[in-house]
């Protein structure tokens, strides 16, 4: 099993920067992939950004070259550091993981963020 918790969210102006984290426990070294994932009211959730245990990278369209996915150097913390953010960006923000085999998929709670015009 696997733990998640975000933590980092709040309030920022448009073009403002943030920086999420992630905490991760449990069965950490047999994790694929961590990503975060956001859902915005009345919206479906979406893939922000995903790394995996190599190390690649995937980022969801709409952040491709203002979000930045890495890693811990423990491997038992992944951030999310967003910059240039606006206001569409405003939503629960949450950390997965996909972990075992066969994969299961584990979910933070959510940080909320929230971006002002």
């Amino acid at each position: 099993q696997v733990q998640l918790v975000e933590s980092g969210g709040g309030l920022v102006q448009a073009g403002g920067s943030l920086r999420l984290s992630c905490a991760v426990s449990g069965s950490i070294f047999s994790i694929h992939y961590l990503g975060w994932y956001r859902q915005a009211p009345g919206k479906q959730r979406e893939l922000v950004a995903v790394i995996t245990s190599g190390g690649t990278t995937n980022y969801g369209d709409s952040v491709k070259g203002r979000f930045t996915i890495s890693r811990g150097n423990a491997a038992n913390m992944v951030y999310l550091q967003m910059n240039s953010l606006k206001p569409e960006d405003t939503a629960d923000y949450h950390c997965a993981a996909k972990e075992g085999r066969p994969p299961i998929d584990y979910w933070g709670k959510g940080t909320l963020v929230t971006v002002s015009s």
